[in-house]
């Protein structure tokens, strides 16, 4: 059975999001909601990020430097350390292709960003999390 990085009752969240102005603006809001929240801005720091550390979540954008947010998906599909971690993911991308390559890769949910505020996403996560 995983066991889940849980700091104090803290509910911990990995966010990929290369967007200086978004990232901050998550991962603020997060932590004034109670989660404790680790911010990177690639895919390979979401990997490394996963590897050290178990999350309970991660919230990850498709479009990043380097390697694509499926192809990150791909990699932790294949490591059995970070394999079990639950990924919502939250893009501009939205066609019905996108959404169901996310789906296949395992995404427990698919939000699109000019879809979705920031209080509907921090509900969607508190639902998910049970918290």
């Amino acid at each position: 059975m995983r066991s889940y990085g849980i700091i104090g009752g803290m509910k911990k969240i990995l966010l990929v999001e290369d967007d200086q102005f978004l990232g901050s603006l998550m991962k603020n809001r997060f932590m004034k909601e109670g989660f404790d929240i680790t911010w990177v801005t690639n895919g390979d720091e979401a990997i490394a990020q996963l590897k050290a550390v178990p999350h309970d979540l991660l919230l990850m954008d498709i479009i990043l430097p380097g390697a694509s947010g499926f192809e990150v998906m791909e990699k932790i599909v294949a490591e059995p350390q970070v394999g079990s971690t639950p990924i919502i993911i939250i893009s501009n991308l939205g066609q019905e292709s996108d959404i169901a390559r996310g789906r296949e890769l395992g995404a427990a949910a698919y939000l699109v960003k000019a879809e979705t505020p920031i209080d509907v996403l921090v509900g969607k996560v508190r639902e998910f999390l049970r918290v």
